[in-house]
């Protein structure tokens, strides 16, 4: 049956928007690899693809990934999309270089408690999730619980494009994000889903798909 064990924590969530093809990019790259050592921060880096063109195919690059950044472009009401972007807990947008301001944000919601509590137990590949508010977040839109699966590290050499001739590390690489799940917040939501691979695993709560992010944990 497996070993049974029970996790619940409360990571600030921070996404990087990235991409191999971007000179701009690899000072965030590594202020995201700083951030993913800290037991209180979910980081995930969601590579896009519209720098693709300049003459470097970014292998981690998701069309999904640029979809949902270009959502929260418009739900932000911004008109562009940019590379490095750093999208904290859903709301605040920040630009992926500036630790000062990265660590300002990260540091205001450490000091906020997050308003639903998830806590999961697995039992050998399989784990249960469950999500319970601790304030009222029902709204207009439904809340979504996503699955995260990342690589926790991937080294590349790139030989073409604006950064050809650099090798370089890439922390937290999401390998997939999608939703297992909608709840309107009352009572207690609980899924159940294998977990099985090596990638990281990780939940949260978001409110819509592209608003706050309400609630996260980190299983690995």
């Amino acid at each position: 049956m497996g070993e049974t064990r029970s996790v619940q924590n409360a990571p600030v969530v921070v996404e990087l928007y990235t991409s191999q093809g971007c000179s701009s990019c690899p000072p965030a790259d590594e202020l995201l690899t700083l951030l993913a050592q800290q037991d209180d921060v979910l980081a995930l880096a969601l590579h896009v693809d519209y720098w693709d063109y300049i003459g470097w195919k970014d292998e981690f690059a998701s069309p999904a990934h640029t979809k949902r950044q270009k959502g929260y472009a418009h739900a932000g009401a911004r008109r562009m999309i940019y590379t490095p972007q750093m999208v904290i807990m859903g709301y605040e947008d920040v630009v992926g270089a500036n630790a000062p301001a990265v660590a300002e944000v990260i540091r205001k919601y450490r000091q906020t408690p997050q308003p639903v509590a998830l806590r999961a137990e697995q039992v050998g590949a399989e784990v249960t999730l469950k999500a319970l508010a601790q304030q009222n977040v029902s709204g207009s839109e439904p809340l979504l619980i996503h699955l995260a699966r990342y690589e926790p590290m991937q080294t590349v050499s790139i030989t073409r494009g604006e950064l050809r001739g650099h090798t370089l590390n890439y922390a937290n690489v999401v390998e997939e994000l999608s939703v297992i799940g909608q709840w309107d917040g009352s009572g207690e939501f609980s899924v159940t889903i294998p977990v099985e691979g090596s990638e990281k695993t990780a939940f949260f709560v978001q409110q819509g798909a592209h608003g706050r992010i309400v609630g996260a944990l980190k299983l690995d």
